[in-house]
């Protein structure tokens, strides 16, 4: 599998995110795909993910669906 092409990804720090050093970005802008990183290390890797299975992933938080993982 070819890597994509991050370098127009225009990151985004989460809401959710506190202060305690424990940031997710998100892009969203690249075409085809939503990228996720560990805001710690920008130059490490990414998470890549179809933006259904992105938005699947959202609404699973939203409606508790993972609260029972923690």
């Amino acid at each position: 599998m070819i890597a994509p092409d991050l370098s127009l990804a225009k990151w985004r720090k989460s809401s959710r995110s506190g202060g305690n050093g424990q940031c997710v970005e998100v892009a969203g802008n690249l075409v085809g795909i939503v990228a996720v990183r560990d805001s710690k290390n920008p130059n490490g890797p990414a998470l890549i993910f179809s933006p259904g299975d992105w938005r699947g992933f959202v609404n699973g938080i939203k409606d508790g669906e993972f609260d029972n993982l923690i």
